[in-house]
């Protein structure tokens, strides 16, 4: 069976857990606040850019949102900075070394979010090109990044394999050709995916090989 001609990977909620963290940082300032913060509207902006939403919108508007907002930074850098590579993330990435499969970063984060995360993980070396949000003139669902991403790896982009934890993201995916796994986060993992060609609970679930030659 022929091999991928690419694999492009989101950052957020697939490699790193970032998504949980937002959640858990809002909730955490919520708390301080003696408030309930509605986890489920939270998780509805993951994987969207261009969303208004409004995070202290349940907090009384006397509060200070400079201090609401500089709380919750701190609190997001210090949950994300705890957490591990995702559980595949690794042995996905040696497998396509060893088998010359390209390999690339598609993201609706801007370059300072996700080019610092790759490198302090020590896997910023590994992606042949990282694809972000400002480098493209639409975000996920459009298919924007992952068509710039397969331009840049002169890869067939209907021969390339994509790996999402969100659905806007596998929408964005599947509408610039590539098939798609699904590996929900935490806080997508109650959501429908239409477009999945396979979903699994995280990469560590199959072999590399035995994942791709399935697709």
């Amino acid at each position: 069976m022929a091999l991928p001609s690419a694999l492009v990977l989101d950052f957020d909620g697939l490699i790193l857990d970032t998504e949980t963290a937002l959640i858990d940082a809002w909730s955490a300032v919520h708390q301080e606040q003696g408030c309930a913060f509605d986890r489920a509207r939270g998780a509805g902006i993951i994987g969207h850019v261009g969303i208004v939403f409004d995070p202290w919108e349940g907090i009384p508007p006397a509060v200070d949102r400079d201090h609401l907002q500089d709380r919750f930074v701190i609190l997001k850098d210090r949950i994300i900075s705890d957490q591990p590579i995702l559980p595949g993330v690794v042995a996905l990435l040696d497998h396509a070394h060893a088998e010359g499969i390209p390999l690339a970063v598609a993201s609706n984060s801007p370059h300072d979010h996700v080019d610092r995360h790759l490198q302090r993980l020590g896997l910023f070396e590994r992606f042949a090109t990282v694809v972000c949000r400002e480098d493209v003139p639409h975000g996920k669902p459009a298919p924007d990044v992952y068509l710039e991403a397969c331009r840049r790896l002169t890869a067939d982009p209907a021969a390339a394999i994509a790996f999402e934890d969100s659905v806007p993201g596998h929408h964005a995916a599947h509408a610039a050709g590539l098939r798609v796994v699904v590996i929900p986060n935490p806080c997508t993992v109650d959501h429908t995916f239409t477009h999945a060609a396979r979903r699994l609970d995280t990469l560590a679930d199959v072999p590399p090989a035995a994942l791709l030659t399935s697709l």
